[in-house]
């Protein structure tokens, strides 16, 4: 351990022991269980047991649905800045990104997403598309955010930590619901959903559409152009819970969504480009999961999902026939090149489904032990002409445990792991996780957490067979119709890796952290602070493009860091403040002969490239008289890509409840204390000061 984390754990010491009694007996006196443990969090899927914030093996971030929309929270990934150590931000073409700790380019490849226990992410490139993310704001219930790896409870791609997102149940939300916001830069979103409830059955159909301009505009060439970056996205979703009896209860939920991604021609087009390539999007998912219990202390759960993602992108493009002749194979007589170019539709196309079923069984043998276990299996398949030359399919089996043992009332261990078996690689790995929490008074935890995760290549990464085939050829290249142009001869032979098999990455973490609530007078103060300590090894860095492609195992990464979230509530005052501070430092442990200097700096570089320094937020929420209420937020993110997020929220609301219904009027401000633009100089919002409205009624 560093200086500096040892000085972190130093400190936590005297903190856990507040209030602890002057009786030198430590059994009986400090580690004795006094305090009221009622008020304390609980974390629902950090291991899969329902554990309590003062036994959990880790640093769990909650966030709530009624946080999310008191603050005014435009979108899913903002919610995201509330937590330590998070990155959000654009790229591309308005395209969302989140991230924590960084080690990503913008593709965020080392996060395990889940809804209500349904994987999310991507299939093939094993991305977070935050924008199709098929969950409406106002059906959220919680998001909990474990920060670090969590590979041993839900495998490969919890590599750098899991985000669950958990939603309301329809029984909380029966009746008709509508809402709508809009505002600057063309921000509306719509929301609608009916449902109803009685003792053993609940529903809820919702609607919610998505649109935005995106940012103002674009630099090239020195000079702002229009920016085509906006999204029009429509999502329908249906839950259900139906009650077997006391003790079975099936619930089923399925969800459509299609719209438009903008990306502009400017930004996003390649290969000579003369239309913008949006993407199309139509998805849609079926999920049902049957839960049982035999006895107060044995119940389990059998779930399976099948979600099905379409994106259609396609677009025209000019090329100078000169350009075409280079590409030729030998059998091909060249074009003349005094006919004009070669005009042509290009696509990337592609059509992934995911097929997954999961057995989870939980026993409590007594208060001081418990076991949770499972296995599940998951079929990925993917279809795509353009990036693999047809259809592909990728195989995951695993099988899961954690036991908590708490053989006193001061101390809690956490055993557990996860065992997988991918055809993406064809090998098997095992992501083991180790903690003890040594528990204070009832109110203060210290935990030390050792674990080991995992993750391997996605299916783009390690099989790609890209190439385009045009079509709509116009004279005189009709002979290249349909014909398959391999973006593997357009690549820089000396330095290109295409098809060179890759192998998984690793990361070591350690981690001392400290959670405690103090029950003041009139308020409760809650404080939890994490040290960690990761050594990433095996790193895939790179760059993947139609003009270069060099990815390997070529990367080492060390990091150490400390990040803060603590909480203050008192009779309508609710206060909540975050800060991360990360140190990184990298090096390449390549083949150095694979490639010049300037590009092994790169490969080093990039994966540092959403790795912010120190970040932050604070919140606080007030109840006012006459049913108003105000909320104030700050976020700022610091040396991303050399540049700075700095930006406030406030947002004033009134509720009105009526014996039959209730509606809500609302003003949102976003004030942004940096005006340059955010990750990338193409972020442009022209007027620092962005308004709001909302309205929403129930009945």
């Amino acid at each position: 351990m560093t200086v500096f984390g040892a000085a972190l754990a130093l400190t936590l010491f005297p903190i856990a022991g507040h209030g602890q009694p002057e009786s030198p007996d430590l059994t009986a006196g400090l580690l004795a269980l006094h305090g009221d443990q009622a008020e304390i969090p609980e974390v629902l899927t950090t291991t899969r047991l329902r554990q309590s914030k003062l036994r959990v093996p880790g640093t769990t971030t909650i966030i709530t649905g009624d946080m999310i929309r008191e603050l005014g929270i435009r979108n899913l990934q903002e919610a995201l800045r509330l937590v330590p150590g998070m990155v959000v931000g654009h790229w591309g073409s308005t395209n969302p990104v989140a991230t924590y700790h960084g080690t990503s380019q913008y593709e965020q490849r080392r996060l395990q997403v889940q809804i209500d226990g349904r994987t999310a992410y991507r299939i093939s490139l094993a991305d977070v598309d935050w924008l199709s993310m098929p969950v409406a704001i106002e059906n959220i219930e919680r998001i909990e955010v474990s920060r670090g790896p969590n590979s041993a409870a839900y495998g490969i791609n919890a590599f750098l930590g899991s985000i669950n997102i958990i939603t309301r149940s329809p029984q909380d939300t029966a009746g008709v619901e509508a809402f709508a916001s809009a505002g600057s830069r063309g921000y509306l979103r719509t929301f609608t959903s009916v449902g109803d409830a009685d003792s053993d059955n609940s529903w809820r159909l919702s609607y919610e559409k998505r649109k935005s301009n995106g940012f103002d505009n674009q630099i090239d060439g020195g000079e702002e152009i229009p920016f085509h970056d906006g999204h029009d996205i429509n999502n329908f979703n249906f839950d259900s819970v139906f009650r077997v009896d006391r003790q079975h209860s099936v619930e089923f939920r399925a969800g459509v969504l299609e719209g438009v991604n903008e990306e502009d021609l400017e930004k996003s087009g390649k290969l000579g480009a003369t239309t913008n390539p949006d993407i199309l999007m139509d998805d849609y998912y079926l999920h049902v999961r049957f839960n049982g219990a035999t006895s107060e202390r044995h119940f389990y759960h059998i779930q399976a999902s099948y979600q099905n993602q379409r994106q259609r992108q396609r677009w025209s493009v000019s090329v100078p026939a000169a350009d075409i002749n280079a590409l030729l194979p030998p059998e091909f007589p060249p074009f003349p090149e005094n006919q004009g170019p070669f005009i042509a539709d290009l696509n990337e196309d592609i059509e992934e489904t995911r097929q997954e079923i999961e057995i989870q069984d939980t026993l409590i043998f007594s208060d001081q032990l418990k076991l949770v276990s499972g296995l599940g299996y998951r079929k990925d398949t993917y279809d795509s002409e353009t990036f693999f030359n047809g259809e592909g399919n990728n195989y995951q089996s695993r099988i899961f445990a954690n036991t908590e043992y708490s053989p006193y009332q001061w101390l809690t261990f956490n055993l557990g792991g996860n065992w997988e078996q991918t055809t993406t690689t064809n090998e098997d790995y095992f992501s083991p996780r180790a903690a003890a929490n040594f528990i204070f008074n009832n109110n203060h935890a210290l935990r030390f957490v050792f674990s080991r995760a995992v993750r391997t290549p996605d299916a783009f990464e390690q099989e790609p067979d890209w190439s385009y085939r045009p079509s709509n050829v116009r004279p005189p290249f009709e002979a290249l119709e349909g014909q398959r142009i391999l973006v593997e001869d357009l690549l820089d032979p000396t330095t290109s890796t295409y098809g060179q098999e890759l192998e998984e990455e690793w990361i070591t973490s350690r981690e001392i952290s400290y959670f405690g609530q103090f029950h003041l007078d009139s308020a409760l103060l809650s404080v939890e602070v994490r040290y960690f300590n990761d050594y990433f090894r095996d790193m895939i860095s790179g760059v993947i493009n139609e003009e270069e492609w060099y990815i390997a195992n070529n990367v080492a990464l060390d990091q150490e860091g400390v990040e803060l979230e603590t909480s203050l509530e008192f009779s309508g005052t609710r206060l909540r403040a975050t800060y991360a501070y990360l140190e990184q430092e990298g090096r390449y442990t390549g083949d150095p002969n694979a490639l010049p200097a300037n590009d092994q700096r790169r490969a080093v570089d990039l994966l540092g490239r959403l790795s912010a320094r120190d970040s932050g937020s604070f919140a606080w929420i007030q109840d006012l008289p006459a049913g108003f209420m105000g909320s104030t937020a700050l976020y700022w993110t610091n040396e991303v890509r050399n540049t700075r997020f700095e930006r406030a929220d406030f947002r004033l609301a009134r509720r009105v409840d009526r014996s039959d219904y209730s509606y809500v009027l609302a003003l949102v401000m976003q004030h942004y204390l940096n005006h340059k633009p955010w990750i990338s100089p193409d972020n442009r919002i022209e007027d620092q000061n962005q308004f709001f409205v909302e309205a929403g009624v129930r009945f």
